[in-house]
Formats: C-alpha cells, structure tokens, sequence
C-alpha cells in the first residue's frame, strides 16, 4: 500500500525543506499545504495536533511529527514509507 502522505509548511522553514528533500530522495509523493500567511488555517492545525512548530507531517490520515518526529520512527522502524 502506498503512504499518503501530507506535509503543511511553510516557505522559508528548514525542516519543511529537509523533509520535502526526503520525500523526493525517495521517490514518495506527497501533498503539501504551505502555511505561509494562512492564518486561520496554522490556527486549526495546530488546535487539532497541538503542534506549534512546522512541518506537520501526516502519514495516511494519522499525524506523525515534525520532520525529526518522522526520522526517528523510520529508523526505528516504526514508520515505514512506501
């Protein structure tokens, strides 16, 4: 089954950008939703992850993180991208 995968970022942020680099390094498609003053829509996100920082990282529906979240359970195996 392939990952479904969604990232909400934002432009200039350093961890979006590693993390779209890992995605494409690895050949995953992924949907992005850039934050960048969209307001209304950092404030819903966030109330519902409860995150603060980007990326957010969704992977089939369930959030994962942000992009060192994400790193960590790939290499412990607990996430596996396909």
């Amino acid at each position: 089954m392939t990952s479904k995968i969604k990232i909400y970022s934002t432009k200039s942020c350093p961890y979006c950008i590693r993390a779209k680099s890992y995605f494409a390094a690895n050949d995953l498609k992924f949907e992005e939703i850039d934050l960048t003053n969209n307001f209304s829509e950092i404030d819903r996100i966030k109330a519902k992850t409860g995150h603060r920082t980007v990326p957010l990282i969704f992977v089939n529906e369930q959030f994962i993180g942000g992009y060192t979240d994400m790193i960590s359970k790939i290499e412990s195996g607990e996430l596996v991208l396909k």
